[in-house]
């Protein structure tokens, strides 16, 4: 927990933030005006209720925004099927994870000790979540020319790079349910937490012998797309 005594801040904390601060300026190019908002955008649920979650709603579609834009000018020969398949790989979840690992994330992120033994600092959804929240908080401090400017900066080297848009994970769990002659997946809601207005859903998903998985999310489909990839996850290793 984090101690205020007479007013003054505590010199670790005062530490801590001033390396966020400049960390900020390094990757993003601006200066912090409420540097809270960035520890925000860092954090992720395990460790306290001030989560990443609103500003990584906001960042995904700035993102989205800046991404068509830039694709829309840079490939003017494209067809829309062509501009969809850009599009779709380069603000997917892995790709914005890559950036993560770029600007080396994990070693800012604030996770539980729950999350951390779980490897969530160097998992996928976590760190491309996590881009995309401070993302958000560049845009509500700096508005959308610094958030572009960011993503031009480090989606660039990936502008070029043809991938095929990521399948979804409850699709792939599917297909690899039926090629080993398993049975349909099937998913259950294990517990539903968190006030109305932002609940959270923990969904268990289960291919009988084959083996199952459990993971939560913001929506029950958040977390049954959450749950498969856990268990697609245990099959490749």
């Amino acid at each position: 927990m984090d101690m205020v005594h007479s007013g003054q801040m505590e010199p670790d904390r005062r530490d801590v933030l001033s390396n966020l601060s400049a960390w900020v300026k390094d990757v993003f190019g601006v200066t912090p005006k409420d540097i809270s908002l960035y520890e925000r955008a860092l954090t992720h649920g395990s460790h306290g209720s001030e989560t990443y979650e609103r500003l990584e709603f906001l960042g995904d579609r700035v993102l989205g925004l800046v991404v068509a834009q830039w694709i829309y000018g840079r490939f003017p020969n494209d067809a829309e099927g062509q501009l969809s398949q850009r599009f779709n790989s380069l603000v997917s979840g892995e790709t914005c994870a890559e950036v993560g690992r770029t600007i080396n994330l994990s070693s800012r992120m604030r996770l539980g000790k729950q999350a951390l033994d779980d490897g969530a600092y160097d998992s996928d959804n976590v760190l491309g979540d996590v881009v995309e929240a401070l993302i958000g908080a560049v845009f509500l401090e700096h508005g959308l020319e610094a958030a572009g400017s960011f993503i031009r900066t480090q989606w660039e080297p990936l502008l070029n790079v043809q991938r095929s848009a990521p399948r979804h994970p409850k699709s792939e769990l599917q297909e690899w349910a039926a090629a080993h002659n398993r049975r349909t997946p099937v998913y259950e809601i294990v517990e539903r937490s968190g006030p109305h207005h932002a609940p959270r859903f923990k969904v268990k998903v289960s291919l009988g012998s084959a083996g199952e998985a459990s993971a939560e999310g913001k929506s029950k489909q958040d977390a049954e797309t959450q749950a498969a990839a856990a268990l697609l996850e245990r099959f490749k290793k």
